[in-house]
């Protein structure tokens, strides 16, 4: 006999594991099935931590459902009775007119949001970790700081299954069916029927949303961890989570000494490399840990000490580095999820909310017109004939 559910989510990660806990909260019947088990080494969803920031430098757009995300987030938190999101403060520094500094002053300017902006001195005398050029500044964003990712999504499996869901792990599913009167779920192990499926399964979206095929690409993502050479300048106290603009070198992101390993950095994309979501991750290699190790020392002297660890992740990256959440192309009873990009993570507790919507009503409040396949098609078109 064939299960039946209300919603299938197709993916536990942290996308998945919070719309499976938003569903099975609402009253609906539900599964969720992973092929692997959870926080495993090929998610995105993995490791110590994330950084989450407001004045949001990607688009201003983005504050609103930011906004939730914080509230959704102490909401986990108060259920779980346990902390997922410490605040440091979050730095983005680099040229005035660069990307990330313009842009957040952008966000924080349209939405009012408090801020800091600070010359080299103020930095040298606040937060002395941090190396300027002459001509750089930093905004200070009093409200960002990181989340513990696999503490969030253990504890989203959690209420799932404390309200009801069936969960199953270890278990691929190779297809999905959708017609009038469902969909059809088929794994290796059998078969289940539901009305609405949510898709969210990270670096393997494209195998089972043939829309994303061309555009949906897992690329290899490298971070380290440094002990510092000054333990007192990195502590979370004195060193805020942060965001380095390089120009033409691309981004950097990178934490206090939060853990044993220290403080841990990461060049957004990394080198941009493709990789097949169904292989182990590339282990790291010298030009990585050169990338990084040069990094840190040019720009977090005070943390540039031995480095003791390094490892590759990855990331499934869209056309417009923006967030994919719509229903699919003529199944109003498919869900999709590619919310990533690289900077999804602090979303998490709002995107599952949003698919929630999607799944029992169709629809969102919440503002998500920029994240549409149209949306990505329309970027995908114009990107062409330029």
């Amino acid at each position: 006999m064939t299960a039946e559910f209300d919603v299938a989510v197709i993916g536990l990660g942290a996308m998945g594991s919070a719309a499976l806990s938003f569903l099975a909260a609402r009253g609906a019947r539900t599964i969720g099935i992973d092929a692997y088990f959870p926080a495993h080494a090929l998610s995105s969803s993995h490791g110590d931590s994330r950084l989450i920031r407001l004045g949001y430098f990607e688009d201003p757009s983005y504050v609103p459902l930011l906004r939730r995300a914080y509230r959704n987030w102490r909401d986990l938190e108060a259920r779980l009775r346990t902390d997922i999101l410490t605040i440091t403060g979050v730095l983005q520094i680099g040229a005035e007119s660069s990307k990330i500094v313009a842009g957040t002053r952008a966000s924080c300017k349209m939405h009012g949001l408090a801020h800091e902006v600070l010359d080299r001195a103020d930095m040298a005398r606040r937060f002395p970790a941090f190396q300027l050029d002459e001509e750089d500044i930093a905004v200070l964003d009093p409200q960002g700081g990181y989340l513990r990712p696999e503490a969030a999504v253990m504890g989203y499996l959690k209420l799932a299954a404390q309200d009801g869901a069936v969960l199953h792990f270890g278990e691929r599913v190779i297809a999905i069916e959708p017609g009038d009167g469902g969909v059809t779920i088929r794994s290796a192990d059998g078969h289940y029927r539901a009305r609405k499926v949510v898709v969210a399964t990270g670096s393997w979206i494209a195998e089972l949303v043939p829309q994303l095929r061309e555009h949906a690409v897992p690329i290899r993502q490298v971070v380290a961890w440094y002990q510092p050479r000054d333990g007192f300048a990195t502590e979370p106290q004195r060193m805020p989570c942060f965001l380095r603009d390089e120009g033409t070198e691309g981004s950097y992101f990178g934490f206090p000494a939060i853990g044993a390993d220290g403080v841990k950095v990461g060049r957004h994309a990394h080198f941009r490399e493709p990789i097949d979501p169904n292989q182990p991750n590339p282990p790291v290699n010298d030009a990585d840990t050169a990338l990084l190790d040069g990094f840190i020392s040019k720009r977090v002297p005070a943390a540039a000490g031995l480095r003791v660890n390094a490892v590759t992740c990855r990331y499934t990256m869209l056309p417009s580095e923006d967030f994919l959440l719509d229903l699919a192309p003529g199944h109003k009873n498919v869900v999709v999820a590619s919310p990533c990009s690289g900077h999804g993570f602090k979303f998490t507790s709002v995107v599952g909310e949003i698919l929630a919507d999607l799944a029992l009503e169709g629809q969102t409040s919440l503002p998500i017109g920029a994240f549409s396949f149209e949306a990505m098609n329309r970027f995908v078109a114009g990107r062409k004939s330029a």
